[in-house]
């Protein structure tokens, strides 16, 4: 993987994690556990580890069986979706 790539999905996966529901979720447990605030940095940060982890293996499982192209107009598809839903329900 070429620098530009990594820095693409550094930017990516950063940008979608600010401001969601698990973000919001371990600043509540920091403002909780003021005392502990180490514990759940490790902790969250441990569970994006795995949640990442097992995104790319599915991910390139499914690399193996589906067309990549097809796989990424499904998904931008289904992003829209998300979008227009939360627009409409907002």
């Amino acid at each position: 993987m070429d620098t530009k790539s990594l820095i693409g999905v550094f930017a990516t996966v950063f940008l979608a994690e600010l401001g969601d529901k698990t973000q919001l979720a371990t600043l509540l447990f920091a403002a909780k556990n003021p005392q502990a605030k180490g514990l759940v940095f490790i902790a969250a940060a441990a569970a994006l580890v795995v949640a990442a982890g097992l995104g790319v293996l599915v991910g390139g499982f499914i690399a193996q069986n589906v067309n990549t192209s097809l796989l990424t107009r499904v998904v931008g598809v289904g992003f829209i979706l998300i979008g227009a839903w939360t627009l409409w329900r907002g």
